[in-house]
């Protein structure tokens, strides 16, 4: 029995959440460790990504038990991953859970590893072991990982590829699982809630924020008439810290140039908020016709547009992961990826960010049918919608 765990108790175990792709992929972990019956889910907001995850809270039915509040203006790396360190560092003091558990490779799993570890508290990584080598690429997500790593009692691996860098790490073994990744468990969760394109599902969701042009000379869209259009559609995302600036840019240009090349597809970006992506992005893009620039869409809303997408340009981790169990091809706007099991498979394809070759890569798919169709049929690498209950049957197994 352990020093937290009286009989007949709950089992408090605390779940950080940074980022909107952390609330998405622990959303599924949350709900195995609620639905049990011997753990008491704790879950910790430490406001990274306010805006984006209010909606996510709602769209799972997220009970959130804390927040750190450690957002401020103009704030470092440095300075937000020491906030959250320090606030933790205090709430676990206060708490006093079992083990604490964190996804990914951003700050508040980085900082979350060490306050635990500083508390000798156990930590489970979910998502451990992707690696590029490169600890420049992508920055600064390479580094934390590997920190992590070092901080880290359970290693929920997605896939063997990802164990078997953990193993060249000199992590034992014996403390490594391959779970396959807990997006795949939020992606069908989603789907089967909103029953793909059905008109009734699709009204039924709310935008958060409601759905407007970032810009307000831009292009106005409303959800039913959009994701009902025959009209082809590309979807993008681009956002990662290495590409600001002059690679944003680069990307920008090449979606001018495709726009004018594919009058008959729709281009439709939810744009990231952060200054220096809006600011560059609507300096380029807006008041074209069939470009549409959007707010961050609500998780249910953005699994229906990668759905119905015919192809995908994106530099987000997680896209990587969700698009290839849709059957959607896409272009990686990065040099390298922690995610090669997906090119390896063939359902993604790196294009970086030069803008030649972003659009020779658009046009060798939709000139090629053939080759559209290897990637759209490839399959996915990344599980079957199972990690989080196999994550949840680990901890049972230690805890209960």
């Amino acid at each position: 029995m352990n020093r937290c765990q009286k009989s007949g108790d709950l089992v408090p175990i605390m779940v950080l959440i940074g980022t909107r792709p952390e609330a998405i992929k622990l959303a599924p972990v949350i709900e195995a460790f609620r639905s049990s019956a011997w753990a008491r889910p704790q879950v910790v907001l430490t406001g990274q990504h306010s805006d984006l995850i209010d909606p996510l809270v709602e769209s799972f039915g997220l009970e959130v038990h804390h927040h750190l509040r450690v957002m401020q203006a103009n704030q470092s790396l440095a300075s937000v991953t020491g906030r959250i360190l320090e606030r933790l560092d205090q709430l676990l003091l206060d708490q006093q859970p079992v083990a604490v558990i964190g996804q990914g490779d951003t700050a508040s799993v980085l900082a979350g590893s060490m306050a635990s570890f500083f508390r000798s508290i156990p930590f489970a990584h979910v998502e451990a072991g992707l690696r590029t080598g490169n600890l420049l690429a992508p920055f600064p997500e390479e580094l934390n990982r590997v920190l992590t790593s070092k901080m880290t009692q359970w290693h929920f691996a997605p896939t063997e590829t990802a164990k078997r860098n953990l193993v060249l790490e000199a992590v034992p073994e014996s403390r490594i699982w391959v779970t396959g990744n807990t997006v795949i468990d939020a992606l069908k969760l989603c789907l089967a809630r909103h029953n793909a394109f059905s008109t009734e599902s699709i009204q039924n969701l709310k935008p958060n924020p409601p759905i407007a042009s970032v810009f307000a000379s831009g292009n106005q869209l409303e959800w039913t008439r959009f994701l009902e259009s025959n009209r082809e559609m590309v979807l993008i995302t681009a956002h990662r810290r290495e590409n600001f600036g002059p690679a944003l840019q680069s990307i920008c240009r090449a979606i001018l140039e495709l726009a004018s090349r594919y009058q008959d597809h729709d281009f439709v970006y939810p744009v990231h908020p952060n200054p220096q992506v809006r600011d560059v992005v609507g300096s380029m893009l807006v008041g074209l016709p069939n470009v549409f620039l959007m707010p961050p869409a609500d998780y249910p809303i953005f699994c229906l547009l990668m759905q119905k997408a015919r192809l995908i340009l994106s530099d987000s981790g997680g896209v990587q992961e969700e698009a290839p169990a849709l059957g959607t091809p896409v272009l990686v706007l990065r040099e390298e990826t922690e995610r090669p099991e997906a090119v390896r498979l063939g359902c993604n394809r790196l294009v970086g960010t030069d803008t030649q070759r972003i659009v020779d890569g658009v046009e060798t798919l939709f000139s090629q049918p053939e080759e559209y169709r290897a990637m759209a049929n490839a399959g996915s690498p990344y599980g079957d919608g199972l990690a989080a209950q196999r994550i949840e049957a680990v901890l049972r197994d230690h805890f209960a």
